[in-house]
């Protein structure tokens, strides 16, 4: 992003910004970009039936996902009364694997099976940003892929992963900055943010883009 001139980041500051989501390294990552540009953001969540949004196709689906999670939260943000001027950024990811598209699992067998899964063949993970600016009606959007290539994770290790439950609350118990994690990767095609949910570069792009800066 060292080719976006700091005038127009320094924008991003004059306005509210508003991250549509209740993922905590989604969190972190946001954090991350706003004190490296400078803004401030609120947190709302859509709470939403993910799946009652259903296709075959992993682009559109998270697509279509990230957009119902703008509507619920912009129907939300007027009930409540709330001003209508934010810039909100809303997301979804899912992990395909072996032609599968992979969400939160569903059980412990789940859990285990996509864990386990990794050490056969790599992952990708599919993630779209969706960046509205609710005064103007103006987005932008973007879909970006990410591979990873894993070494056999034991099974003691996933034993631990699944007794620990988080992996339930990522798509596809995909957790690479887990330390039980972490040391089974071989490679990443991909920044670490993409694969966590929240790619800053695109997130970035996609702000100024809405925003008309």
């Amino acid at each position: 992003m060292s080719a976006v001139p700091q005038t127009r980041i320094a924008g991003l500051a004059q306005r509210r910004i508003v991250l549509g989501s209740q993922s905590y390294a989604r969190r972190q990552i946001m954090t991350e970009l706003a004190n490296e540009h400078g803004f401030n953001y609120d947190v709302r969540t859509a709470d939403i039936d993910e799946k009652a949004i259903r296709d075959p196709d992993p682009e559109k689906l998270v697509r279509m996902l990230a957009h119902a999670k703008r509507d619920a939260i912009i129907s939300k943000m007027r009930a409540a009364g709330e001003p209508m001027d934010a810039l909100l950024i809303t997301c979804d990811q899912v992990v395909v694997h072996e032609d599968r598209i992979l969400e939160k699992p569903a059980s412990v067998d789940e859990a285990h099976e996509y864990i386990e899964g990794y050490g056969r063949s790599p992952a990708s993970t599919v993630g779209a940003v969706l960046a509205t600016d609710l005064a103007s009606g103006r987005s932008a959007e973007g879909v970006e892929v990410a591979s990873i290539f894993f070494r056999p994770i034991p099974a003691d290790s996933r034993q631990r992963l699944v007794e620990e439950g988080q992996v339930f609350y990522c798509a596809g118990g995909l957790m690479i900055e887990h330390p039980l994690v972490e040391p089974h990767i071989e490679r990443m095609d991909g920044t670490q943010c993409s694969v966590m949910g929240l790619p800053k570069h695109l997130v970035l792009r996609l702000l100024l883009e809405a925003a008309g800066l």
